[in-house]
């Protein structure tokens, strides 16, 4: 699974149309948010740091929700964009949750046990297990 790390405003703009979850690393406007939809009319998730995830109106995310579209509170870490402008999670990542989920543990164990391997948010393991698990 690959994440688009959006760094700034100008990258929006670049942004292929097929993308269906980003991550910014500033703080988005609205107009900026609706942009990246109207860019990517795929988009499925958007995650946010806490900090600004947490200060997100109830409109936006009403527009969100009716969109279709995930807000999730997280960071991602270990990713630098002179390398590769995607973070990726690994496909043995969604396979140990996917696997965690079917054995029977609540999604409360679930994101205990992930997050002590990785440095997922505890919402993105939700996020993921939702969609792997299509409940």
């Amino acid at each position: 699974m690959k994440i688009r790390v959006v760094r700034s405003k100008d990258e929006i703009t670049d942004l292929s149309p097929n993308e269906t979850m980003v991550h910014f690393t500033f703080r988005p406007s609205g107009i900026d948010l609706m942009m990246l939809i109207k860019i990517c009319p795929k988009m499925r998730a958007i995650q946010l740091p806490s900090c600004y995830y947490k200060n997100l109106s109830k409109s936006t995310r009403s527009i969100f929700d009716i969109q279709g579209v995930e807000l999730i509170e997280g960071d991602v870490w270990g990713n630098r964009k002179d390398i590769d402008e995607y973070y990726v999670i690994d496909e043995r990542m969604l396979e140990e949750i996917v696997d965690l989920m079917s054995s029977g543990k609540n999604i409360d164990e679930v994101v205990s046990t992930i997050k002590n391997k990785t440095k997922l948010s505890a919402e993105m393991i939700k996020y993921i297990a939702k969609q792997k698990m299509v409940i």
